[in-house]
């Protein structure tokens, strides 16, 4: 992954602003409090984008304004025929256009952005981000661009969560325990998964583990749990049917189990083609001698005319955007070839890649679990054609795929294992 360079001006503010002030901690109670409220703010900012998602791609795609939207679901196709191709392009242009204008730091899929403010700037991160990646993420989700919305929603928290830690003038650990807080509740509210928004924040941003670190991490994700699901409902971000048969000739599925290893192995170096891909992808278009706006041009082309040649030959535009009803769809009713599924896995890695290189604001997570779902299925209809009588299921490797991909993909393997549990409700 690429690091965010700082402008100088940025650095500067940065640095004026905490030189205004005397750095002081807070008690635990009082931190935990002020965890509270980033909670809050981020289960807010979770709804509010979720709704903004909504708005745009109804608008996009059919052209009417609606709050509803189905994500695990099928749209019908856009009323624009093949200018949907378009769709992508315009929604691109504007992005780069909020990037470049108010925040740089928006552009990409949000963590590393976070993590370089841990690491190298205090724990600061600035309030307009929020707001620019909020809006800017939105769009490229909303108008087709192949990128998912938890990277937005961790910046969101985070920037929250650091903005607070600089008002009330705390010492640089405790700005980041609330930043970390702000970027594990927004995770925790957006796929409706507290513990895996805990592990997401202590595997992958907190530096230290303690008491005082972890507490108010479970305060935030806790707090924006509970708000959330008072606002949306309590439901599975993914659906999986009530097994009707399960075997119970062995004790042990080895074919299950052996099949299962090969899929982890399947997906580190999936993993591990997608990391490069996108460190080649993003350098590609960071190379090009063109205006930042034409790179997106040709970007979000790729996308628009992909998405439109699987409507097409599929009936589905299947890459563009989230891409959840397919991973639904792939857990419900298993019906897809391995050619299918192979093609999909090839085309979400290329999609998502091309969509970060050339600007669009974004997370991996999403992507990660669509390529997942859809690798981790392709092996066990591959196995279940191969041993038809080891019970085999293909949405149990569609979890696994997905899992494995994420895990691999973040380095942050109980995040991915919990987060899993948690979004289909099956352990």
């Amino acid at each position: 992954m690429t690091t965010p360079d700082s402008s100088a001006a940025h650095t500067s503010a940065t640095r004026d602003e905490g030189a205004k002030r005397t750095d002081r901690e807070v008690s635990l109670p009082i931190l935990v409090f002020f965890a509270f409220i980033v909670g809050l703010v981020a289960a807010a900012g979770a709804i509010f984008f979720k709704y903004l998602i909504a708005i745009i791609y109804n608008f996009s795609f059919y052209g009417k304004f609606s709050f509803i939207l189905d994500p695990n679901q099928y749209g019908e196709p856009s009323v624009w025929g093949p200018f949907i191709i378009l769709v992508p392009v315009i929604g691109g242009l504007i992005v780069v256009f909020l990037v470049k204008t108010w925040a740089p730091e928006a552009k990409g899929h949000g963590v590393p952005e976070v993590m370089f403010a841990i690491y190298h700037r205090g724990g600061n991160v600035r309030g307009i981000v929020a707001v620019v990646k909020s809006f800017a993420s939105a769009i490229s989700i909303g108008t087709g661009a192949s990128v998912g919305r938890e990277g937005p929603i961790i910046q969101i928290g985070s920037s929250f969560g650091s903005t607070l830690g600089r008002w009330l003038g705390l010492i640089r650990s405790q700005k980041i325990i609330l930043l970390a807080a702000g970027a594990g509740a927004g995770i925790a509210a957006t796929f409706n998964t507290p513990l895996g928004g805990v592990l997401f924040a202590v595997e992958v941003l907190l530096p230290e583990i303690s008491p005082r670190s972890f507490l108010p991490v479970v305060a935030a994700t806790a707090t924006s749990t509970y708000a959330y699901r008072q606002v949306i409902g309590a439901e599975a971000t993914f659906h999986i049917p009530v097994w009707t048969t399960l075997p119970s000739h062995e004790a042990v599925n080895f074919v299950e189990i052996g099949l299962a290893a090969f899929t982890g192995v399947a997906m580190g170096l999936a993993a591990w083609a997608f990391v490069l891909v996108l460190e080649f992808m993003e350098d590609w278009f960071d190379d090009m001698k063109l205006n930042d706006y034409v790179k997106n041009v040709i970007g979000m082309l790729f996308v628009g005319v992909s998405g439109y040649i699987f409507m097409l030959t599929v009936g589905h535009y299947h890459i563009m955007s989230v891409g959840y009803a397919t991973i639904q769809d792939i857990l419900a009713t298993n019906d897809m070839t391995v050619l299918l599924l192979v093609i999909l896995f090839v085309m979400k890695l290329l999609a998502t890649t091309v969509s970060l290189g050339a600007g669009a604001s974004g997370g991996i997570f999403s992507p990660s679990l669509f390529m997942g779902a859809t690798l981790g299925a392709a092996i066990g209809t591959a196995g279940l054609w191969l041993f038809p009588d080891s019970g085999l299921s293909v949405a149990v490797f569609a979890m696994i795929g997905m899992g494995a991909m994420v895990g691999a993909g973040t380095s942050a393997a109980m995040t991915a294992i919990v987060m899993i549990f948690e979004m289909t409700r099956d352990y």
